[in-house]
């Protein structure tokens, strides 16, 4: 097969490859911007702001994490991440001695009037709800900040490519048609030295 031969077909491989990565980057694009707008406008509804700086709220060293979003409407994935596990989680381990929804609610189960039991499995089943809700917007924040990335290596790829299919592209016309590849002229050499 000639070198010329050869550096069109790399290059045209190259050339399909840089359209795949742009196409696949693109999709992450929109994957990135549709799910950042859904996080932000689905956490933004819920008009759930941080405590204000100095507030006794997240005065103790568990709420270390909360004071850097003090007084902040949260709206991002990373800060309802904060808010669940630096806050509510918090929170939810003073209701019942520390004890899950599960546990409180199987002992609410066996004593149907202590009110105690139902007062704490309520606010467990409400906290460990919103908790959850929260950590799923981190969890789709995630895979938007993780999609933007892939778009980024997938443009970065593609470019690559595209520069490399041209110097391909420019050196086929280079070459004479009566060039072999390099493979070809060894293994010839071989045949003839049988």
């Amino acid at each position: 097969m000639s070198r010329k031969t050869i550096d069109r077909v790399v290059s045209s491989a190259g050339l399909l490859i840089a359209v795949v990565l742009l196409a696949a980057g693109g999709l992450m694009v929109w994957g990135h911007v549709y799910i950042d707008h859904q996080v932000h406008n689905q956490l933004a509804s819920q008009k759930i702001f941080f405590p204000p700086k100095g507030s006794s709220a997240i005065a103790g060293a568990q709420f270390a994490a909360m004071r850097k979003y003090a007084g902040q409407q949260l709206t991002t994935g990373v800060q309802a991440e904060t808010y669940a596990n630096h806050f509510i989680a918090i929170h939810l381990s003073e209701v019942a001695g520390g004890k899950t929804y599960a546990q409180v609610s199987a002992a609410a189960m066996a004593a149907p009037t202590n009110t105690t039991l139902k007062t704490e499995e309520a606010t467990l089943f409400q906290g460990t709800t919103l908790r959850g809700l929260l950590l799923n917007a981190y969890a789709f924040g995630t895979v938007a900040t993780i999609a933007g990335i892939g778009a980024i290596v997938s443009f970065v790829g593609a470019a690559i490519l595209l520069v490399l299919s041209g110097i391909g592209f420019a050196h086929a016309r280079q070459v004479r048609s009566a060039v072999e590849a390099p493979a070809a002229v060894a293994e010839q050499r071989v045949i003839v030295a049988a």
